[in-house]
């Protein structure tokens, strides 16, 4: 008895002896990296100025060391999937992904790009939200940046995963889906492109226009975040619930998550053939009074329903058939690109339920459609005392269906262009097999 209780002992310290190597080990290997990645910034040289063309440039310079560590820490880190703070097991472990697999009520997928602020401010919200304990959230980024990391470090009310867009400007900064040097000017025009032999004179996009990476770059991003949440994340392969994409300039209310498992319950029960979930519009609601506890089903449009969407892996599996039409239509935009789909490829038009009362908002007007200065505190002020005003209104007991809207056709009105070279396109449709 004393020899098996004895056993039994070693090995539970075995066990964890263990779990500690793993977890220093996983950390250890960031650490390196990013001590790599300090020691060659200082004597890597610089990189071509962005959109800079020159078609007198005979060939692009190969990638400097720190381009070269900043991949291959990518690529380690999108492989090992570790998940912080997980499930059913010791926080920061790859065990934790999978013993969570079942446990998760939502999956949470931010868009990351290069706006700490308004990450933080993002976060602070999250973390006054209630009921967070089975919530996988996921960051997705196109940049490496210590100043964001550290900020994702200090998420400790939930379950985390980082995942990486492999072919972001920061990977490929003198070479495509970057800029490469030989690349046509954005409005150089086809004659003289073809004359000047740039890299890519026969593909201009609608309006005569040459690529502009930077601009590539989000759409390109949100479409393989979108594969690769949904088929690539170990975590996920069994998952049956919602996905909730946001971005790094969304706000959340206290009671979101509560409401958006509300709807959840409500689409199940009394509209199974909606395709999202909305957790609100752009529009402001003052008084949340008799709205907050309503939601209302009608046609999905892009400059209404693109912020704070969920959707189940139905509806995924859908979206993924229409590849070849996402990828090729002429639109940097990825949410005009879903309004396309939904009048030209998708079985129907999308039906939504969406919040009358948002628990979603947009911390401010600035980034890469705008050239204003970002000022997210004064805008989330704002937020806060509607939210403080109509506290009394959050946490309904129950969801309903106020209105449903017939569906109707909405197309986009133009295309916005920046999206003619097959080479974003040939890029695009292969997310699907890369990874």
């Amino acid at each position: 008895m004393r020899l098996r209780v004895y056993k039994r002992k070693v090995l539970l310290l075995a066990l964890v002896v263990l779990v500690a190597a793993c977890a220093l080990w996983t950390g250890g290997r960031q650490r390196k990296a990013e001590a790599a990645v300090r020691e060659t910034a200082a004597t890597a040289r610089p990189g071509p100025a962005v959109n800079e063309s020159r078609a007198d440039v005979p060939g692009s310079p190969g990638p400097d060391n720190r381009t070269l560590t900043y991949r291959a820490l990518v690529y380690q880190l999108n492989f090992d999937q570790v998940v912080r703070n997980g499930l059913g097991s010791v926080p920061g472990t790859r065990a934790a992904a999978a013993a969570a697999a079942v446990g998760y009520d939502l999956v949470m997928v931010v868009q990351v790009h290069d706006r700490p602020e308004h990450l933080q401010l993002l976060v602070e919200s999250l973390r006054r939200a209630r009921g967070l304990q089975r919530l996988l959230l996921v960051f997705s980024h196109d940049l490496w940046s210590p100043r964001i990391n550290r900020i994702v470090d200090g998420v400790d009310f939930c379950s985390v995963l980082q995942i990486f867009f492999p072919f972001s400007l920061q990977l490929y900064p003198g070479e495509f889906p970057g800029h490469d040097p030989r690349d046509c000017p954005r409005d150089v025009g086809r004659p003289a492109a073809v004359q000047m032999g740039c890299n890519n004179a026969q593909y201009p996009d609608s309006f005569g226009h040459y690529r502009e990476a930077h601009f590539c770059q989000t759409k390109h991003h949100w479409w393989w975040k979108l594969h690769f949440v949904w088929d690539k994340v170990k975590a996920l392969q069994d998952y049956k619930g919602l996905v909730l994409f946001i971005e790094e300039d969304h706000y959340l209310s206290p009671d979101f998550y509560h409401v958006l498992k509300a709807m959840w319950s409500l689409k199940t029960e009394n509209c199974p053939d909606c395709d999202i979930l909305s957790l609100g519009t752009y529009a402001r609601v003052g008084d949340y009074g008799d709205k907050s506890n309503k939601v209302e089903v009608k046609t999905w449009r892009s400059t209404e329903h693109n912020m704070g969407m969920a959707m189940d892996r139905a509806t995924y599996q859908k979206l993924i058939e229409c590849t070849d039409a996402f990828c090729k239509y002429d639109d940097y935009n990825w949410d005009w690109t879903l309004q396309h789909l939904t009048v030209s490829c998708l079985p129907r038009y999308w039906k939504v339920m969406v919040c009358e009362a948002p628990r979603i908002f947009h911390s401010g007007d600035c980034g890469m459609h705008h050239k204003k200065a970002c000022a997210p505190a004064v805008e989330i002020s704002k937020i806060d005392k509607i939210l403080s005003n109509n506290a009394q209104h959050l946490f309904p007991e129950t969801m309903t269906i106020s209105k449903v809207y017939p569906l109707g056709a909405i197309t986009p009105h133009v295309k916005n262009g920046g999206w003619g070279d097959i080479r974003d396109h040939e890029l695009c449709a292969s997310y699907r097999r890369l990874q």
